[in-house]
């Protein structure tokens, strides 16, 4: 169980830390975050309509996946008692 425990937690710092990037680079719809680490300026990158929808979907899929470890290590640690 221990083992279990720590690779889950591993994997939860490790989604932790990349969803947090993720979710800043999205284009911002107004004044926000985005916009004051520069995603206000129009870049090519982040004009592009492809990059946006792959951004999208690699966020939600990391998003997903930090939920799914979390629920787990609740129910690591509840039934490990």
């Amino acid at each position: 169980m221990d083992v279990l425990r720590i690779t889950l937690q591993v994997l939860l710092v490790l989604t932790s830390a990349l969803l947090i990037p993720l979710v800043l680079l999205h284009k911002g719809k107004g004044g926000g975050l985005s916009d004051m680490f520069g995603g206000g300026v129009s870049s090519s990158i982040g004009s592009s309509g492809v990059a946006e929808r792959n951004l999208n979907r690699i966020t939600v899929m990391v998003a997903v996946l930090w939920t799914v470890v979390i629920i787990l290590l609740g129910l690591v640690q509840r039934f490990s008692s």
